[in-house]
């Protein structure tokens, strides 16, 4: 691409987006530092900040933006670990917060209808009260948008069993550059007539288009779920014992691991229930029926013959007793520094022990500490490394360290990032192939032939 694109706003440009959008720009400094970063904390320029409340409105903004040579930088609610949200050229964000309606979920389709800046758990809690159920459950959720989690396929604690959100998002409609509107899919729930670009379009980082509707299949909710935490003497006792879990033909719903180091910081940091002889967790949810609850509950008892320690919990309130360890994880890590880098790679799940003493050999080589955790059922674990960015030397090595992993992970045949993208921080070309990156960069040009939606982000 050889377009010239702006760096600066004129005031005929700034007039035109205050007539656009009135109250919903900001040009503010002060107000852009919000939209300059996102949790990655990696950070940008931002040239104004616009929140569109309809369709209209970004068709509107996609035109004139792409006959302009404006950057767009399309926003949920900047929970990107991976700068997903960071402007990496000067550019307008458009904040996606102002669609956030649920237009309509349905007990007879088993379908939504919402807006992008739909807040995930507020979105799954509406579902719950009409007995309906949206797996997908990012760790982020409190915080996210539904659309935000489409724009990176986000994936969560339950993927194990019902999967990721590519696997829920039915059809959509979203603005091209050039302001083009495309309708995508819908609310039936299988549809084979031409190309699927919905899922094409899910995971693509905002770099085709802005969605501005989406259609989400629902499932029933499960009437009961348990929990249960279990203590071993080392990670590769407790994913031994997963091992046998999933050979008895049992589906949880959610599995997590932490490793040995995690266990120590827990300890450092609050009280813990466990023995000293426990130096390493899996966290097991199943759900079903209020009847088959306890035998599913019985039946996971007996693969689990071989721990040191185990703590069960049935229905929310003692579930939540369990799972507010694993959600402690990434607060105590600071105890082993003020900063961090964290990594979110997938491998075969057959790997996954070989892969996380591999990361921690490659950690103390480096003389860090690793802290594996993650979700043990599908391979993704989060390679988080803690350290003193005002000290050089710790700075060099921890990003050696995260290099090495990055290669490392590849050896194994897996993924550089299972849930949160390539966004501007990962080499995604050390992953894909020539070919097959060469021929992605030729979808993002037909989508976005003059090149303004969030450049340098994936592929």
């Amino acid at each position: 691409m050889t377009q010239t694109h702006i760096t600066a706003l004129s005031e005929s440009h700034i007039e035109y987006l205050k007539r656009t959008f009135g109250d919903a720009v900001t040009f503010e400094p002060e107000k852009l530092r919000v939209y300059a970063s996102d949790a990655s904390l990696k950070t940008g320029t931002v040239l104004a900040m616009v929140r569109p409340t309809c369709t209209s409105q970004v068709q509107t903004l996609m035109r004139w933006a792409d006959e302009e040579r404006v950057y767009i930088h399309p926003r949920g609610r900047g929970t990107s670990l991976s700068g997903g949200c960071v402007p990496t050229r000067p550019g307008i964000v458009v904040s996606m917060t102002g669609m956030d309606r649920i237009l309509d979920i349905s007990n007879e389709d088993f379908v939504a209808e919402i807006e992008p800046g739909v807040n995930t758990a507020q979105f799954q809690a509406e579902c719950a009260k009409r007995g309906l159920f949206y797996p997908p459950d990012p760790a982020s959720g409190k915080a996210t948008t539904v659309g935000g989690n489409v724009m990176t396929c986000a994936g969560g604690l339950r993927a194990v069993k019902y999967g990721v959100t590519r696997d829920y998002v039915l059809g959509m409609e979203i603005v091209l550059p050039g302001g083009k509107l495309l309708k995508l899919g819908g609310r039936t729930h299988k549809d084979v007539i031409g190309l699927d670009l919905s899922r094409m379009i899910v995971g693509s980082e905002g770099t085709l288009g802005i969605v501005t509707k989406l259609y989400l299949k629902l499932l029933p909710k499960p009437e009961a779920s348990a929990s249960v935490l279990v203590g071993y003497p080392s990670l590769d006792a407790a994913l031994s014992s997963m091992g046998k879990v999933f050979a008895a033909g049992i589906l949880p719903c959610a599995v997590e691991f932490m490793n040995e180091t995690v266990l120590e910081i827990l300890t450092k940091t609050g009280e813990c229930p466990w023995p000293d002889t426990v130096h390493s967790l899996l966290l097991f949810q199943i759900d079903g029926s209020r009847e088959t609850i306890p035998l599913e509950n019985a039946r996971l008892a007996r693969q689990l013959d071989d721990a040191l320690w185990t703590m069960e919990g049935v229905g929310a309130e003692e579930e939540n007793k369990l799972w507010a360890f694993r959600r402690r994880v990434s607060a105590a890590s600071y105890v082993l520094g003020p900063d961090r880098i964290g990594g979110d790679m997938a491998v075969p799940r057959g790997s996954l022990l070989k892969a996380v003493r591999r990361f921690e050999e490659i950690a103390r080589n480096n003389g860090k500490r690793l802290i594996g955790f993650g979700h043990a059922g599908d391979g993704n674990i989060h390679a988080n490394l803690h350290y003193d960015a005002s000290d050089p030397d710790d700075t060099e090595r921890t990003l050696k360290t995260h290099h090495e992993l990055d290669e490392a992970v590849l050896e194994f045949g897996g993924s550089l990032s299972g849930e949160h993208g390539g966004g501007c921080l990962k080499d995604v070309g050390r992953q894909l192939g020539k070919e097959e990156h060469a021929m992605m960069r030729q979808v993002r040009e037909l989508f976005d032939p003059n090149g303004i939606l969030n450049p340098a982000k994936g592929y």
